[in-house]
């Protein structure tokens, strides 16, 4: 640049010739000419496109790899070291691998897609899954996490769970709103199978039912991005990332995923403190804009679960995803609807909840409720020690030595009588049938009779009442026939004397 600016000053202000200055600084008079058309080096500039004699009859085969290569996966695409092998291989190409990486390069930069700005006005929002890895109750599980986000004050929700499913979709939809203090005018989403049931010729959704009755209940407008692109909703896709980096590194370590679900709004709190490059305020003081503009909370939230419709089987078992929850043996054959929410499972018949359970997220899991068992093991005594659904259940001592006593003094009917109280479980607490066995034990009255007569009277608070009749193995008590005469043995020689006697 400098020997440019002396070139130009020599002849534009010292009045010298071109001839006088290409000939003192060693340079061809057209390059003076040229240097004093601009006032600063104009760079090269190609006057015609580069000619490619042995690429160009072939460019039309790599415009068709290429085009076909946005219909595949973006990890199955070629790469210009593959489309130069497949020229060379398949169409007899004898030239360099330089030239085809140049030209590949120019092409794809053709084709790579612009985007336009958007505008986001108060009371929009989107939402989204994203995944992370979560060690909950010492166990290393993959937590699907919902952001809903509100793109005009960059506010967020974030809420884990241990399965992307409906039931997670709609309960994180309910804590949102509420952490929010109302209801967004409009979310978009993906095209995520959990909102949208088929995608028809036209373009326009239908809608599962879950989320039809979802946004009846809340009442806001939802859109849908196009299938495959994300960029659709970046402000929600880029935080699905900042909630990864931030919030669940490193990675959490948790008791329950109530602990981590209290973490990650926690976490959102702090958040709202936040200025964000660009803008004046807080994320929080944004979000007022936002609040003003939802729309208001329903008197009750929406009721958050997955319903399926089912057969008890012969083994009193009804099957949701992929799973078997028990039921009371006197509902088998019945036709029951299934509530899946998040944390349990509630199966009921007509109007009547005949069952309910903790939420098993493992595959071909048997849930049991070992009470839901007793009144057939009560007619099926031989199936007692093998019973599946007894497995595991923790009772206390006291229950074992009753048995043993039971069977030792009752034989079969011990076993019978043994079933029966456990079915005091059906309607009493752990803690009342368990003083009445250690009642019972304590007396040694060792019946089904005697533990239910005590359980009774522990909870009327009256003494208890036992017919010993009942009870022929307690041991009888022994009474003598007393003369009057053996009542001076009570009596001593020195009380004789003392009273004058």
């Amino acid at each position: 640049m400098e020997l440019y600016a002396r070139v130009r000053r020599a002849v534009y202000v010292e009045g010298k010739s071109e001839r006088q200055v290409a000939r003192e600084f060693g340079l061809a008079r057209e390059t003076v000419r040229k240097m004093l058309q601009y006032s600063a080096p104009p760079g090269y500039r190609r006057q015609q496109p580069a000619k490619r004699p042995k690429l160009d009859s072939w460019a039309g085969v790599i415009d068709q790899i290429l085009a076909e290569d946005r219909e595949r996966p973006r990890k199955q695409r070629h790469t210009a070291k593959r489309i130069h092998e497949r020229l060379r291989d398949e169409h007899g190409f004898s030239g360099g691998y330089t030239i085809v990486k140049d030209y590949v390069r120019l092409r794809k930069v053709n084709h790579r897609e612009m985007f336009v700005p958007l505008a986001h006005p108060p009371g929009d929002a989107q939402a989204d899954f994203g995944e992370a890895l979560a060690v909950i109750g010492g166990e290393e599980r993959k937590a699907h996490y919902l952001v809903i986000d509100l793109p005009q004050s960059d506010d967020c929700f974030v809420m884990a769970f241990p399965a992307e499913t409906t039931e997670a979709f709609l309960e994180g939809h309910n804590q949102g709103f509420a952490y929010f203090g109302g209801v967004p005018r409009t979310i978009l989403y993906d095209n995520t199978k959990i909102a949208v049931a088929r995608i028809l010729g036209d373009g326009t959704r239908k809608k599962t039912q879950a989320f039809s009755e979802l946004q009846s209940h809340y009442l806001f407008q939802e859109r849908f991005g196009r299938p495959g692109k994300g960029n659709d909703k970046g402000k929600v896709e880029g935080l699905i990332g900042y909630a990864r980096r931030n919030f669940l590194v490193p990675v959490p370590r948790c008791a329950s995923w109530e602990e981590l679900n209290a973490h990650l709004l926690e976490q959102c709190r702090k958040r709202r403190q936040q200025r964000l490059r660009g803008h004046g305020q807080t994320i929080g003081e944004r979000f007022e804009k936002d609040q003003v503009a939802l729309l208001p909370l329903p008197a009750t939230p929406y009721e958050a679960c997955d319903k399926r419709t089912g057969r008890v089987s012969s083994l009193s078992l009804v099957r949701y995803r992929s799973n078997d929850y028990s039921v009371p043996v006197c509902w088998g054959h019945r036709e029951v609807l299934v509530k899946g929410y998040v944390r349990e499972v509630v199966i009921s018949c007509g109007a009547e909840v005949i069952a309910r359970h903790s939420r098993s997220y493992e595959r071909e899991d048997m849930v049991f409720d070992p009470l839901h068992y007793l009144a057939l093991l009560e007619q099926k005594t031989n199936a007692l020690d093998q019973a599946a659904p007894l497995v595991g259940w923790e009772l206390p001592e006291e229950f074992s030595q009753l048995r043993r006593l039971l069977e030792a003094r009752l034989s079969k009917r011990g076993k019978r009588e043994y079933v029966q109280v456990l079915r005091l479980l059906e309607t009493f607490s752990m803690a009342e049938v368990t003083g009445a066995v250690e009642d019972a034990l304590r007396m040694r009255a060792i019946s089904f009779d005697a533990v239910k007569h005590l359980l009774l009277c522990r909870i009327e608070q009256r003494p208890p009442r036992l017919d010993l009749e009942n009870y022929p193995h307690l041991p009888v008590a022994q009474v003598a026939t007393t003369a009057a005469a053996d009542y001076l043995a009570l009596v001593s020689p020195a009380g004789l004397l003392e009273g004058g006697y």
